[in-house]
């Protein structure tokens, strides 16, 4: 629906930053950790009207976890939330990619998270960690902050381009683990020095970063910096380990049975037709893996808390945008597929993005098409800069102040390699959870076009089949079919976010 009512002071808060705007972003080349932030004194003088930004991004986090995460239901009702919010491809590192970049996969080379198709390595080798929203960001004065996950392959003692212990350009502070997922026994790559952590209750990685996070707030506020703090949890991904407090809740949790539970879609792919349904065993073990993840998100939850007070508490928590995200969903059960991801479907593609701030109306909902492809273009406007047109997203600052623009983007595009059998992969689908071959897909506001490289199409009317149980592809008429097709040529094509926004408006 469309977002109304944006309080006086956002005006004046939209026109500071129509001001200070001037440097191209997500184009633009930074330092690293223990650079300074390169800032004019121009930029400096008008730092204080812009917003601080904080970014919380949560791994394979699925939408029926919010029912778990109090701080972000009260999110929910202090800001704007995005219920066609759609990833690029439903996988940690694509995903990622395309948030730091503002780009689709195939214009940052990265549809998997090992090469020679994905993660880190291809990621800096085509060019992308210098055009980021961090270094864009770090342009206009901003001190950065990147804390947690950063992206497959990446580990803190590696040696890059001649640099041990690598930090890519973009960042002031960079507290940053490599295999992190279980918590505990980690290395933190902490602004160019690694640093070993234990076992102990104090070494539990969400609780450290939270931390870090708070210091860094403190410091920027002390400084009167600007500042971007990313903090990117490797929870609930799994093994899904809770802090030492949370270990003994929810154990007679009972496992969500949607409508689309050990079913199977209405002439289903060829990958997913055969399915047989859940035999009691593996749904007590589906019912195992949700309440560990419901344990992992409760520590990802209060971390939202605590950065809220520490804002509140520096007295800046009014001029802080402060956002939450997953990089990709997860299906538990659904499709008759054990705990997963990687598919189309809307359990894998559309996730939670909450957003609140100055001049974000409290308690909104807008079904405004979205994707991570925005939020680089989003964080370099609030900064006061200029989104790269070369970025293939939109800046959502108009929908956060309650407008749609008329050619706003109707499609978001994803785009996945599969299947994926690399051993070296955290990824890599168990038996049973599914691991579709190479697609691309269109997601609107109102269906879902899957094609398949090796020929199969799914289309899904969500308006009136949302569980996504009925692939009418075969019914659908053959003029709507060649426009399907074009409209996903075209959006597999694009480059830029001019070319990219017209490609998205035939959906």
């Amino acid at each position: 629906m469309t977002i109304a009512g944006v309080r006086g002071k956002v005006l004046l808060w939209l026109a500071t930053v129509a001001l200070t705007a001037g440097l191209v972003a997500c184009n633009s080349e930074g330092g690293g950790a223990n650079t300074a932030a390169q800032s004019g004194n121009a930029q400096s003088t008008s730092s204080s009207q812009r917003p601080n930004i904080v970014w919380v991004l949560t791994d394979d986090l699925s939408s029926d976890l919010v029912n778990y995460m109090p701080h972000v239901q009260a999110m929910q009702k202090d800001g704007l939330s995005f219920s066609n919010y759609t990833v690029t491809d439903s996988l940690c590192c694509p995903s990622r990619s395309s948030i730091f970049t503002g780009k689709f996969p195939h214009n940052t080379g990265v549809f998997t998270n090992t090469p020679p198709d994905g993660g880190f390595q291809t990621f800096h080798d085509k060019g992308n960690e210098d055009k980021t929203f961090a270094t864009a960001l770090q342009q206009q004065g901003y001190r950065t902050a990147m804390m947690g996950k950063y992206l497959n392959g990446y580990q803190p003692d590696m040696t890059v381009n001649g640099k041990k212990n690598y930090v890519p350009p973009g960042w002031n502070e960079w507290d940053v683990a490599g295999a992190g997922y279980k918590e505990y026994d980690y290395t933190l790559n902490q602004n160019g020095r690694t640093v070993d952590y234990g076992h102990a209750p104090k070494d539990y990685l969400t609780d450290v970063v939270s931390g870090k996070g708070q210091e860094f707030i403190e410091k920027s506020v002390r400084d009167k910096k600007p500042f971007a703090l990313d903090i990117s949890t490797f929870a609930p991904h799994g093994p899904a380990t809770p802090a030492p407090q949370d270990e003994g809740k929810f154990k007679d949790l009972k496992l969500p049975r949607p409508p689309a539970f050990d079913k199977t879609p209405a002439d289903a792919p060829q990958w997913l037709k055969d399915k047989k349904s859940l035999t009691p065993q593996q749904i007590k073990q589906i019912t195992k893996t949700y309440r560990k993840r419901v344990r992992a998100v409760q520590a990802v939850d209060r971390m939202i808390g605590d950065l809220q007070e520490k804002l509140k508490k520096e007295g800046v928590y009014d001029n802080t945008v402060f956002a939450f995200a997953s990089d990709n969903g997860f299906h538990m059960g659904q499709y008759r597929l054990m705990p997963g991801k990687q598919t189309a479907f809307d359990t894998d593609v559309n996730v939670p993005l909450i957003v609140t701030g100055p001049g974000v109306e409290h308690g909104a909902t807008t079904d405004a098409v979205a994707s991570n492809i925005d939020i680089c273009p989003t964080f370099t406007e609030l900064g006061g800069g200029k989104p790269d047109p070369q970025s293939d997203g939109r800046s959502l600052v108009p929908l956060l102040k309650g407008e749609t623009p008329k050619d706003w983007p109707q499609t978001a595009l994803v785009e996945h390699h599969g299947p994926n059998t690399s051993p070296q992969d955290p990824d890599k689908p168990r038996k049973g959870s599914g691991n579709p071959p190479s697609y691309e897909a269109l997601r609107t506001d109102q269906y879902t076009y899957v094609e398949y490289k090796n020929g199969s199409h799914e289309y899904y009317d969500r308006s009136k089949d949302p569980d996504m149980l009925h692939n009418t592809y075969a019914q659908l008429s053959s003029d709507t079919k060649t426009q399907l097709t074009s409209t996903l040529k075209k959006l597999q094509e694009c480059k830029g976010s001019k070319e990219c926004t017209d490609a998205a408006k035939a959906g």
